[in-house]
């Protein structure tokens, strides 16, 4: 007896799922959740959100003509099923990988991705530029924008739903609604009603009602609309997107492709203006170890797909988040008003270790890192000691607060940044490498960096005792270099660095974490004869300027070394420099940064290596400056 074809197999491109019989597409989803599982366990990475929105994705392909038709998400970590059913399939035990598929959407990779997206509630957004381009360019095309409930929390969703909703744009917004549910059961009625309003008959009728209403007096007019909106809103639970100018259809099963089919081709068929889409889905659905977790197998490292099991390394050294996490719960125990903040990231930053703690004096606000800011900046205000704990990368997000509501009214906001440098598999979107230009730039602002763990550790206290103004600190992702912790920490003089170990001729000036590389370096240094200082400039802004001057004083070749952008640290003393005089005798200083590129994932050391940032790189550039040849030194591994 011959073995049937996986229907899976028969599906490279959606243009392939669109021959299938709807009958089908159960099985087809079955078996795409099996390979995104299976892919996921070799790989690593999102999983949770993408089984989710398994049953979701096939049905959009489904009904929708993409490419053509514009297909946005949001977070783009809930892309897995989509990449495989958009020609990518053979390539997914790539994802995350030096080379390989990007763990979000990403423009360069395939058609099928026209937006990227690696940070939340941007896809509304983005889809209303796609409906205005296809009307201007007089295109038959629809933008759909997919966005999980946690980007709802992102004021910009609802800047993005009041613009589409005054436009009348001709798009489709799919909420993607999974634990943080915000309508009633999903149910028979519920589904039944999704269907019938939806459906042509009822558009067909409404139209007609409206028509015929707006030829009675504008006074009954407003008020038999008001009626119909409303009358639907309580039973379906959509007035506010309503009140935006969205037409409501929902909630229904996100994973009952009989209830999603038929919808999505209602909607898709729809003549009048942008339409939301509720849809209630669960994270980790049809697995039965992320349905069981507590975060929902959100991001995992490689697994055992029987058991579920994480395959995780035996750390060496804590995590440098939960090094934060500890200091700032030790300095609480002396001073109350120490309080957390953070944006949808409480794991990430382990500010929930912090708020398992002191429960009443943690706050998540959600994936709205502006309001998050300006939250901390009205709590500094009257008197407490806010640490608004947020990624670099998203802390951009929120710059314009920082700007405006910070730095400007010179309030004491501590900013801890988490993912300083490169980040890994989460590649160029995460990366941590402009916040060091971006907000030394700005006045009133006092930046530092950690070298090591221990010192962010002091660094914590030292944010806590400063109370004249903003004050940042940045520290890697992962691990630390194994240094034995203080128990708690020492409150650092602003500006001043320290001296790690001394020599006579090349002096490395470290700010963050590269200085475990510099030291390797200078230990590779003094093996060829070369004496070499290396200095932890701690901070950025302000500058420690007699640091600075006895280093160039004592040494012939002076060398900064950042994990951050152009215009950072380096830029910093090349201006301090230029402008003593120093430069002009004919001092030898060169700066080493992150190169003038977005890099593209890969694992830490290779993406360190590619920036030419390791211990090996640091080396050849102090030989170079010395005018001397380069010695090949190998340190991988």
């Amino acid at each position: 007896m011959a073995v049937e074809t996986p229907l899976l197999d028969q599906v490279n491109f959606p243009a392939d799922l669109r021959k299938l019989e709807k009958s089908q597409l159960r099985q087809l989803a079955d078996e795409l959740r099996a390979e995104m599982i299976d892919a996921v366990s070799v790989t690593g990475g999102h999983l949770g959100s993408g089984l989710g929105v398994v049953e979701l994705t096939t049905a959009i392909h489904y009904v929708f003509n993409t490419p053509d038709d514009r297909l946005v998400f949001d977070v783009g970590h809930q892309c897995y099923p989509h990449k495989i059913l958009t020609g990518r399939r053979d390539r997914i035990r790539t994802l995350r990988q030096g080379g390989g598929l990007s763990g979000f959407t990403k423009r360069s990779e395939s058609e099928y991705d026209p937006f990227g997206a690696a940070h939340a509630a941007t896809s509304i957004s983005a889809a209303t530029g796609f409906a205005e381009a296809a009307r201007h360019l007089d295109k038959d095309a629809t933008a759909i924008a997919v966005i999980g409930d946690g980007s709802m929390s992102g004021g910009m969703a609802y800047e993005g739903l009041n613009n589409a909703g005054h436009l009348g744009c001709k798009m489709v917004v799919i909420l993607n609604d999974n634990d943080m549910s915000i309508a009633p059961p999903v149910g028979a009625m519920s589904a039944y009603l999704a269907r019938a309003t939806s459906s042509g008959v009822y558009q067909g009728f409404r139209s007609f009602g409206k028509q015929l209403a707006k030829r009675l007096p504008n006074v009954v007019y407003k008020q038999l609309a008001k009626a119909e909106e409303y009358g639907r809103g309580m039973m379906t639970g959509g007035t506010l997107f309503e009140e935006l100018g969205f037409y409501y259809v929902g909630p229904i099963d996100g994973h009952n492709l009989d209830q999603l089919v038929p919808v999505l081709e209602n909607v898709r068929d729809m003549k009048e203006g942008p339409v939301l889409v509720h849809v209630v889905t669960r994270k980790g659905a049809g697995y039965p170890p992320a349905e069981e977790s507590a975060d929902k197998y959100h991001g995992v490292a490689k697994f055992d797909v029987v058991s579920g099991k994480q395959k995780m390394g035996t750390p060496n050294a804590p995590a440098y988040q939960k090094v934060f996490a500890k200091a700032l719960i030790k300095e609480a125990e002396t001073d109350d008003k120490v309080i957390g903040v953070t944006a949808g990231m409480p794991s990430g930053t382990s500010l929930d270790m912090f708020a398992e703690v002191y429960p009443d004096r943690c706050y998540d606000v959600g994936i709205a890192e502006q309001h998050a800011v300006t939250f901390a900046a009205g709590l500094a205000a009257d008197g407490l000691k806010p640490f608004a704990a947020i990624y670099s990368t998203f802390l951009q997000r929120g710059y314009d607060s920082v700007v405006h509501d910070v730095a400007i009214q010179n309030l004491p906001v501590r900013f801890p940044m988490d993912r300083a440098g490169l980040v890994g598999a989460d590649g160029q979107t995460h990366a941590g490498a402009f916040d060091i230009a971006y907000l030394g730039c700005l006045p009133n602002m006092v930046l530092m960096a950690a070298g090591d763990e221990a010192e962010l550790v002091h660094m914590t206290a030292t944010a806590v005792a400063y109370d004249e103004g903003p004050i940042a600190f940045r520290y890697p992702r992962g691990e630390g270099v194994g240094l034995d912790l203080p128990e708690k920490g020492t409150v650092l003089e602003i500006g001043k660095g320290r001296i790690v170990r001394e020599g006579t001729k090349v002096a490395l000036l470290a700010y963050g974490g590269r200085l475990a590389e510099t030291l390797k370096a200078a230990d590779i240094l003094e093996s060829q004869g070369l004496s070499t200082t290396v200095a932890d400039a701690r901070f950025a802004k302000p500058l420690d300027h007699d640091l600075i001057r006895d280093l160039v004083r004592n040494h012939e070749v002076l060398i900064t070394v950042e994990e951050g952008s152009m215009g950072g640290f380096g830029a910093y003393v090349l201006h301090y420099l230029a402008e003593t005089g120093v430069l002009d005798s004919g001092l030898k200083v060169r700066t080493m940064h992150l190169p003038d590129v977005f890099q593209d994932h890969d694992s830490p050391f290779n993406m360190y290596e590619a920036a030419r940032l390791n211990a090996s790189h640091i080396v050849e550039r102090a030989r170079e400056a010395l005018g001397m040849t380069a010695e090949v030194v190998n340190l991988r591994g």
